[in-house]
């Protein structure tokens, strides 16, 4: 990635036209091709900008300022002219391993396998993602009368999430190994339930569980740990 900061003038043409007048600014020219022309407040997005791919092509213009002009496939173009150039680096960032979510499906997965009594008391982990011919079911338990108990884990809960784990029940009573005590039950479990699931999931039997994730967290802080 280049950064300049830079003072300079900003043109775009293309199904609108718009100008930043001279003024200092901070351009982005990323490795995949994006351009990327920000100031030092108002907001977090771009002034302007223009989407790869696109070619960059650097020169001077006619009264022997430097000038980049920036066109896209599309025809659209920025034209950008640098008075004065502040900073110039370049920088390798690498391969970028993606935006990692606190408090998604897995860590609620992962926190609940470990503290399943706080969906029903009494229920223990049989095993996580537990096979079928559908696909995995996020928890099978086995409650205190050795029942077995599926449970099915969202962030937020909703009538698709009820849905799935409708065909999971179905599937999983016809396993005479399952349903050897009775028939397996269901838990549909998030931080956030809607009120069109919860009345489907009543409906069928399902329970509903609405999990505080800093609290059930809070269970397992490391800095509570011995050793």
């Amino acid at each position: 990635m280049r950064i300049v900061v830079a003072r300079c003038q900003v043109d775009y043409a293309g199904r609108l036209t718009a100008h930043l007048p001279m003024a200092t600014r901070v351009l982005m020219l990323k490795s995949d091709g994006s351009v990327l022309v920000h100031s030092d407040g108002g907001s977090y997005k771009p002034l302007n900008w223009m989407s790869p791919p696109c070619t960059v092509r650097e020169g001077l213009s006619e009264d022997g300022q430097v000038e980049w002009l920036v066109e896209a496939k599309s025809g659209d173009s920025l034209r950008i002219l640098v008075e004065e150039i502040v900073a110039d680096s370049t920088h390798d960032l690498g391969v970028d391993p993606g935006l990692q979510k606190d408090g998604v499906e897995k860590h609620l997965q992962e926190l609940l396998a470990d503290h399943p009594a706080t969906l029903h008391e009494g229920l223990t982990l049989v095993r996580r993602e537990f096979p079928t011919a559908i696909g995995p079911v996020d928890l099978m338990c086995r409650d205190a009368g050795g029942l077995s108990v599926a449970v099915e884990i969202k962030r937020r809960g909703e009538i698709d999430g009820v849905e799935q784990l409708t065909r999971y029940l179905e599937l999983l009573n016809r396993d005479p190994a399952l349903t050897r005590l009775g028939a397996v039950r269901g838990i549909f479990a998030a931080q956030e339930i809607k009120p069109q699931a919860r009345v489907l999931a009543t409906d069928r039997g399902i329970a509903c569980r609405v999990v505080d994730y800093d609290a059930l967290r809070g269970m397992d802080d490391p800095s509570e740990r011995l050793f």
